[in-house]
């Protein structure tokens, strides 16, 4: 889940940063996605992957943390239809993801959400939640509790 749990509290208390420590840290590398519109979701970190969903298109990335520079896995693109554009109230963001029984759970701006396969990037299911074309978008981020989304 994007937040440490339910409730969504914003971060995971890490013991190795502290007041202490803090100014040591460094980039160690970056990756750019293409798009130039806000990003508004967190990175999510599991298993020595980093999955990045990105604003529209709302393509997913699975970078390998193991391999120096990190290193695309797979790219997911769900290909929404650019109608939702133009209906969006807050530009084109995407707000997140969550991880759960092995799936990258996210939603697209044209109304979508859409289940890819942690590991391969495939996809599992994808379901419509709204419609583009009468004016709903779902930048939002999912919540996923015992498996639902």
């Amino acid at each position: 889940m994007e937040a440490a749990d339910y409730p969504g509290t914003p971060y995971r208390p890490r013991a190795e940063i502290t007041t202490n420590t803090v100014a040591t840290l460094r980039n160690a590398w970056t990756f750019s996605d293409g798009t130039l519109h806000g990003h508004e979701g967190a990175p999510l970190v599991a298993d020595n992957t980093m999955y990045v969903v990105t604003p529209f298109p709302n393509d997913a990335y699975a970078l390998d943390l193991t391999k120096p520079g990190a290193p695309v896995k797979w790219k997911y693109s769900p290909n929404p239809t650019p109608t939702a554009i133009g209906k969006a109230c807050c530009d084109v963001v995407n707000r997140g993801a969550q991880l759960a029984d092995g799936m990258l759970i996210y939603n697209t701006l044209d109304d979508h959400t859409v289940a890819v396969d942690a590991a391969t990037g495939y996809e599992v299911w994808r379901t419509q939640v709204d419609n583009a074309e009468t004016g709903g978008t779902t930048p939002m981020a999912p919540l996923v509790v015992n498996g639902n989304a």
